[in-house]
């Protein structure tokens, strides 16, 4: 039984993990739930799954929650509440799920209170790859990615010797102006490139994906999660979105993991 706390549990990718722990109650169990600004779905979450240690990063939405908490259960609130949960709360995993840089600090805090870290934020590698990295190995924690395109990379290294590595190749969907002029470029709309072929995201990892500046950000987040120098991480463009990662070793076979695609 693993016991997580679920960071950003109204996204997609909380919304998602909750799906997993609905489905596999013998395996893992859900023991806190963080969200910046939800507290309607963060109370939904907490009697679904019966979680005591709460945390709302937003000082006013903290405030109006404070009167509808479930009975027994524990509110942190303000900037350092996530943090100061993942602190205090009993957990074997902390699944941070939140955008941007907000991450970093209950991330370093999974770590340093003995608990793995699972990543689906790739700001807090590209923020601070090296200590949180350097923190993963001084506690002899795992640091796990969820992104679908570094977690295939991880599942295709399983079992594999590093020093055989000859690169990691992530693949992009090239988004909804793969195929654009220059010319057509100059006129696009922020309403066309929320518009992505694939995938259903955010706001603003959408706009990422659109431009492209997304997937330099996966790059350096698997520089760091792997240990690959940059040299060592490629991508291609993939309009299907059916191979999410590729591993290419010394000896020239390649191993690719594939799925349908699914947020």
């Amino acid at each position: 039984m693993k016991r997580v706390i679920l960071l950003g549990s109204s996204g997609s990718i909380g919304e998602s993990t909750c799906k997993v722990a609905r489905a596999l109650p013998d395996q893992m169990k859900i023991v806190g739930l963080g969200v910046a600004k939800s507290t309607d779905r963060l109370l939904e979450q907490a009697r679904e799954f019966g979680v005591s240690a709460l945390a709302v990063s937003d000082p006013q939405a903290a405030e109006k929650v404070k009167s509808a908490l479930p009975k027994g259960a524990k509110l942190f609130s303000g900037g350092e509440g996530l943090t100061r949960m993942v602190e205090e709360t009993e957990a074997d995993m902390v699944l941070v799920a939140i955008v941007g840089t907000a991450g970093l600090a209950p991330a370093l805090a999974a770590l340093q209170s003995g608990k793995d870290l699972a990543v689906a934020s790739k700001e807090i590698l590209v923020l601070a790859g090296s200590a949180v990295m350097a923190e993963a190995k001084k506690r002899k924690k795992q640091v796990l990615p969820v992104d679908s395109e570094h977690n295939a990379i991880f599942q295709c290294l399983q079992g594999a010797n590093e020093k055989e590595v000859r690169k990691v190749i992530l693949t992009a969907s090239g988004g909804p102006f793969r195929q654009s002029s220059a010319e057509a470029m100059q006129k696009v709309t922020v309403a066309q490139a929320l518009k992505h072929p694939t995938w259903s995201m955010g706001k603003k990892i959408t706009i990422d994906s659109a431009t492209m500046f997304n997937k330099g950000l996966e790059m350096i987040e698997a520089h760091w999660l792997f240990g690959l120098p940059m040299r060592q991480v490629e991508v291609v463009v993939h309009p299907q979105s059916i191979v999410h990662s590729l591993v290419e070793f010394i000896d020239g076979s390649v191993l690719a993991q594939l799925s349908v695609t699914d947020m």
